[in-house]
């Protein structure tokens, strides 16, 4: 990633965007002056054009969009940004595949075929890869990795031709001993690895009871697996299946992996959840994505925290798709004018053009002594998306009251039903329709059930992440 300007350096000039945009900027101007559009995110690099050789739209738009015009000068004060990153048009279904229409796909199936998944759970998963196998075409790659007490090869990387052939395969495992977890996610990152594409995404779907037995089975090593998975630029699915998975240990490796995360009651859910997650791969428009904010000296940035105190990493970008990111800033007394309180890079792989893109976003804001300014409501897009992460908030409150008995089944009901009626109020129904399955569980008395989905509700709702 680029190196930072010094966000501690203040230049002070009448004219803002004669200013050197890399150095820190304090824009003077009279009280009520916009020397810039504040719903607008500065630049000093190609935000929000087309960085693809290859021709075509955008594959990624930016927007950085302040809570409210101006804030309080001459006292503390506490401003919130949205920062929206919206997946444009790319023609990377395109690139070096003739006819194909989408992303042609490098993809792993990692298949739990241990003890633990005898009966239901492995039926089920062997129904999920068959439809994943029915949903690929001549261009995408394949590979299949089972584990039990060690981890085996099934299929290396191929193209998917013989689709009977490799569906025969699936149905053909047998239960097993116990689960080497660790050892089948290795085997599967390495198959996608040894074909090694920038125009395909890549990706592992990990189907499993997620309960180590067997290899290395502590959970900061595993959870540290599933973050080399990113680091290699491959995306991670991770399905739970039966009643007795590990589900916070899916979970956290889904999250460390900036992937996705899925609980599988039943099987007739399995056709919707793998249309959901191939859909994704299929558009992909950009991966490895992470945004690193720097705040100047005299700011606090509360929120959102980055990862080890680096970068923000963030889900791959699809078209059509949106990743939204609060981040909540805490300023002292401060003269008038217009400062910049931060700045930040979003660096991301363009999977059209194989190129890593760097682009600069500014948070800019006034300071004002105008108290009509400073005391307006805040703007409901940022107001909407803020709610949403208290949302996130108070769903793992709810999944921890029920785990330790804090909370009784009738409380975690009602705090859900205001959940769900903030979600559907801010279109985000996917997670409304998982509320509902929670409630529907804790109501029928499967407890476990509710906090299985709402986990997934949780990592939803953290990673911002909407269509």
């Amino acid at each position: 990633m680029s190196q930072f300007s010094d966000p501690n350096k203040t230049v002070l000039g009448a004219n803002p965007r004669g200013i050197d945009p890399n150095r820190t900027q304090a824009m003077i101007g009279g009280v009520g002056t916009m020397p810039i559009d504040p719903n607008k995110t500065a630049m000093t690099g190609n935000l929000g054009l087309n960085s693809n050789p290859f021709g075509g739209g955008s594959p990624v738009i930016v927007n950085l969009i302040p809570g409210r015009s101006a804030t309080m000068a001459n006292g503390p004060g506490r401003e919130q940004f949205l920062l929206e990153i919206k997946g444009g048009d790319s023609v990377a279904a395109n690139v070096g595949f003739g006819a194909s229409t989408r992303t042609p796909l490098n993809l792993c199936l990692i298949i739990d075929h241990s003890g633990s998944m005898d009966g239901a759970p492995l039926q089920y998963a062997k129904q999920a890869c068959s439809h994943v196998v029915d949903l690929m075409s001549p261009n995408d790659v394949l590979s299949i990795v089972t584990f039990e007490d060690t981890a085996q090869i099934l299929m290396p990387p191929q193209r998917v031709t013989q689709k009977d052939m490799v569906k025969q395969g699936i149905t053909m495992l047998q239960p097993g001993n116990t689960t080497n977890l660790y050892e089948g996610v290795v085997l599967g990152v390495q198959q996608v690895m040894a074909t090694v594409d920038p125009g395909r995404a890549a990706r592992v779907i990990v189907l499993t009871d997620g309960e180590p037995t067997a290899g290395i089975k502590d959970f900061e090593s595993i959870i540290n697996l599933a973050g080399g998975i990113r680091e290699r630029g491959i995306s991670a699915t991770f399905l739970g299946f039966g009643p007795d998975y590990n589900e916070e240990l899916l979970h956290a490796m889904a999250k460390r992996a900036g992937g996705s995360y899925y609980y599988i009651p039943r099987p007739d859910l399995i056709p919707e959840i793998f249309r959901t997650e191939l859909d994704k791969m299929l558009s992909t428009v950009a991966r490895n994505m992470s945004i690193e904010v720097k705040a100047s000296r005299w700011v606090s940035l509360r929120a959102p925290l980055p990862d080890n105190g680096g970068a923000l990493h963030l889900q791959d970008l699809e078209r059509g798709s949106t990743i939204t990111q609060v981040f909540d800033f805490e300023f002292p007394n401060h003269p008038l004018g217009w400062y910049r309180v931060a700045e930040g890079k979003l660096k991301y792989d363009d999977l059209a053009s194989g190129k890593t893109e760097v682009l600069d976003v500014e948070f800019i804001i006034e300071f004002t002594a105008d108290s009509k300014r400073y005391s307006m409501p805040v703007d409901a897009r940022v107001a909407g998306a803020a709610q949403l992460v208290l949302a996130g908030k108070a769903v793992e409150k709810t999944v921890m009251g029920l785990k330790t008995g804090m909370i009784s089944n009738a409380d975690a009901v009602r705090e859900l039903q205001k959940t769900q009626a903030l979600l559907v109020s801010e279109g985000r129904s996917a997670e409304a329709r998982e509320v509902t399955m929670a409630l529907q569980a804790i109501q029928s008395g499967d407890k476990g059930g509710a906090e299985k989905t709402l986990l997934g509700t949780m990592l939803n709702l953290d990673q911002g992440k909407s269509r």
